[in-house]
């Protein structure tokens, strides 16, 4: 996504990131991928679960000690400036992405509406 942020933008979208992991782990993780976007830290998972952005692939499973149950699905949303959700885009499985190319042409969509 940092990499094709002047698109995402140029289409009149704004990028933010959340997870459920901390302030300090987002943070060296943007420090060593060159984030530039906000990372947002939801470390009860509420947000994610407010938009239903649950991955129930991973419901009741672990990975070693970690509880995979809060595990978000990787995609995107796009929300309008009134805060309603105007588009999702996600991909089964939760290790694959959708391109920067479909948010771009999902971003100028929604302009033109």
């Amino acid at each position: 996504m940092q990499k094709e942020l002047k698109a995402v933008e140029a289409a009149g979208a704004r990028v933010v990131g959340i997870s459920y992991d901390s302030v300090d782990v987002l943070k060296g993780f943007a420090d060593k991928q060159k984030i530039t976007f906000p990372l947002l830290s939801d470390p009860d998972s509420k947000t994610i679960a407010a938009y239903a952005l649950r991955n129930k692939e991973t419901a009741g499973k672990k990975f070693g000690k970690i509880d995979l149950d809060g595990v978000p699905y990787p995609g995107t949303i796009l929300v309008g400036a009134d805060g309603v959700v105007r588009a999702k885009l996600f991909v089964d499985g939760y290790k694959d992405r959708h391109s920067v190319a479909e948010l771009v042409k999902a971003a100028e969509a929604l302009k033109k509406k």
